[in-house]
């Protein structure tokens, strides 16, 4: 009789979109080579499905990761999702049937709700990956206005799911450790139940500066107008939600009026416009503000070319469980950060690795303040903060974490 463990994690996120490239592939493949069936059910896009499926298809085929790729439905509004969590479901049993399924790995908000049924319904054991506290994220992002009848209903739909989730799942993931301490004085929280806590890692092969092309380097610099006196300030990713955009644009205003060579580098996929409107509203030349579209594999070369990377983040309870990506590609690429505080365990890691300036009030005071530690700070070293990125974000240790609670739960 086979004792190969099987276990179906379910995504909401598409696995040809980025995220489920970065987030949830590599460590589905870490856990096929330690020794688990795993199989895969997820949303896709239609669009960016028909571009990539093939790609996709061939990486989860070489990891002997079996791939149900479900049709995501985006309209109408709250219809849609209950769709896709019926047809999430529908297949998750016909799987079950198939394969005799061990244990279900979900992470928070929709794909928990089907968790929770396999759990109730079928028996299989219940991992859950508490990696935002969901419903609460959704009213501080701005996406549920509790002051509607609907989204208030939604809401304590889903705080009520949430509570029943942590009280039957046999094993928990958090991302910091300031979401541990949380989670642990949650009522529903058995101390038997065991849980990690597992940062969200970062591709330390793709972001390592030691790799960086120098004459594509210097080629960029000339593209973007960047002189070698320029001191460049870069922002990776979106902009809007819970990047406090506006805010990090004043910080660069007073910057640039103390460093007139202050250059802003934002690495963005969208809404160019909009930052560069941002950035005239608060009088930062036309010429400083340079905005560039990077697909993941240019992403390296354009942080190479700053001196520190600037991300503002929302602090309010539910980011208490967010580990921001771009945090740990920053600091694999031995670059120092400029951030704030309240948002999981991120001020903890700056200040104990040495490696950025950590602002805990929005106010020019306190900006200025950290424009001072900046201007008469000594060369931060990129080894050591390379270092601090692989002790917090390697993708090995992730992974390692996630086998032992897998064991914990599977035995």
């Amino acid at each position: 009789m086979s004792t190969v463990k099987k276990v179906l994690f379910i995504s909401y996120d598409g696995m040809t979109d980025p995220l489920g490239q970065s987030q949830v592939i590599p460590y589905l493949q870490g856990l096929s080579m330690a020794g688990y069936k795993m199989f895969l059910i997820s949303c896709e896009k239609e669009q960016v499905y028909h571009q990539n499926k093939e790609y996709i298809q061939q990486l989860l085929d070489k990891s002997n990761i079996t791939w149900i790729p479900l049709n995501y439905t985006k309209n109408p509004p709250v219809v849609s999702t209950l769709l896709d969590v019926m047809k999430m479901r529908k297949a998750a049993k016909k799987l079950h049937k198939a394969e005799g399924i061990d244990m279900v790995h979900t992470r928070a908000g929709v794909p928990a709700l089907v968790g929770l049924w396999m759990k109730k319904t079928m028996g299989v054991k219940f991992m859950h990956d508490i990696r935002e506290f969901y419903a609460d994220s959704r009213v501080e992002g701005g996406m549920w206005n509790k002051s509607n009848p609907l989204y208030r209903t939604i809401y304590n739909f889903f705080a009520k799911q949430e509570s029943e989730q942590v009280k039957q799942s046999d094993g928990i993931v958090c991302l910091t450790y300031a979401a541990e301490k949380i989670i642990k004085i949650w009522p529903e929280y058995k101390t038997t139940t065991p849980l990690e806590v597992i940062p969200c890692s970062a591709d330390l092969e793709l972001f390592d500066y030691s790799k960086i092309n120098t004459e594509e380097r210097t080629e960029l610099k000339k593209e973007l107008n960047i002189g070698d006196d320029d001191f460049v300030i870069s922002y990776l990713g979106s902009i809007g939600g819970w990047y406090l955009t506006a805010e990090m644009l004043q910080f660069c205003k007073l910057l640039s009026k103390r460093m007139p060579a202050a250059k802003f580098l934002f690495i963005s996929p969208h809404r160019h416009e909009e930052i560069k409107a941002i950035a005239a509203q608060y009088e930062i030349p036309a010429d400083n503000v340079i905005v560039k579209k990077a697909s993941r594999m240019q992403v390296p070369v354009m942080l190479s070319l700053s001196n520190y990377s600037i991300f503002f983040i929302k602090p309010c309870y539910s980011k208490q469980s967010s580990s921001p990506t771009k945090h740990g590609e920053i600091m694999a690429m031995g670059i120092p950060v400029i951030t704030n505080g309240g948002v999981g365990d991120v001020a903890e890691i700056v200040e104990t690795t040495n490696s950025g300036v950590v602002i805990n009030e929005f106010t020019d005071a306190a900006f200025e303040k950290a424009i001072n530690e900046i201007e008469t700070n000594k060369k931060y070293d990129a080894a050591s903060i390379r270092t601090g990125a692989q002790k917090w974000y390697s993708l090995e240790r992730a992974i390692e974490k996630y086998t032992r609670i897998y064991k914990a739960i599977l035995g």
